[in-house]
């Protein structure tokens, strides 16, 4: 009973995370899922393959363990669960995971760009420059395709030494944005940043002629402002 309440809350927060990408314009018709885990539980919850985000119910949601198998839920989950369950794994500081296709950082994946810090509103989200993971081999394409997205995002994190709560996304090099954060809510939120800044940093460099970057002490300052110790944004409990 005790799982099964628990299970009821982690899927309705997954549906009211996944209401959002519509809501938010960050999605057309069925292109993103957003999933949230539950570590004491073993379990995740993630949207279903295909279905509409309007005709989505609590029901609908999946839960899957970590070996992908259905726990609760009678439809398929989203083909991106097990990219989902890899990230969960490696990046053990997460309890939320975000995917899209949105314009302009997807477009940043597709030019096999990093997403560089332009201004403050940057800054504000993410810790530096949002990282572009490397591209996938034709083996790993061919073989366990969605495990190796999620597994070369979180080796990309590694590689550079990035927090993920401080660098709370990555590019999926011709794909498009991963975010992710404590719960599948703050997942969401930093995708909507992500794609903003991704547009910012495409007009700087179409107004400019070159992308322009923040000076890093402008970036460290606004970073701190909100985040850690001395973070003073916002107001205290």
């Amino acid at each position: 009973m005790r799982h099964r309440r628990r299970h009821r809350e982690l899927r309705r927060a997954v549906l009211e995370a996944n209401r959002l990408l519509p809501a938010t314009g960050l999605v057309p018709l069925t292109w993103g899922n957003v999933s949230q885990v539950d570590r004491e539980a073993g379990v995740f919850a993630i949207k279903p393959s295909g279905v509409p985000y309007s005709e989505l119910t609590v029901r609908d949601i999946v839960v899957l363990d970590f070996e992908l198998c259905a726990v609760e839920g009678r439809l398929r989950p989203s083909s991106d669960a097990p990219a989902h369950a890899e990230l969960y794994a490696r990046l053990t500081s997460i309890g939320g995971v975000c995917h899209t296709h949105s314009k302009f950082a997807t477009a940043f994946a597709q030019a096999r760009s990093a997403l560089p810090c332009c201004g403050t509103t940057h800054a504000d989200a993410f810790h530096g420059t949002v990282p572009l993971a490397r591209p996938l081999t034709p083996g790993e394409v061919a073989d366990c395709y969605e495990v190796n997205t999620g597994l070369v995002l979180a080796e990309t994190l590694a590689e550079l030494g990035l927090d993920p709560l401080e660098m709370p996304g990555a590019l999926a090099a011709g794909h498009g944005p991963f975010t992710w954060g404590p719960d599948a809510r703050a997942a969401v939120e930093n995708a909507v940043t992500l794609e903003s800044v991704a547009e910012m940093a495409f007009l700087t460099r179409a107004i400019a002629g070159e992308m322009r970057t923040l000076e890093s002490y402008v970036l460290e300052k606004h970073y701190a402002r909100k985040h850690g110790a001395k973070a003073y944004y916002g107001q205290r409990d």
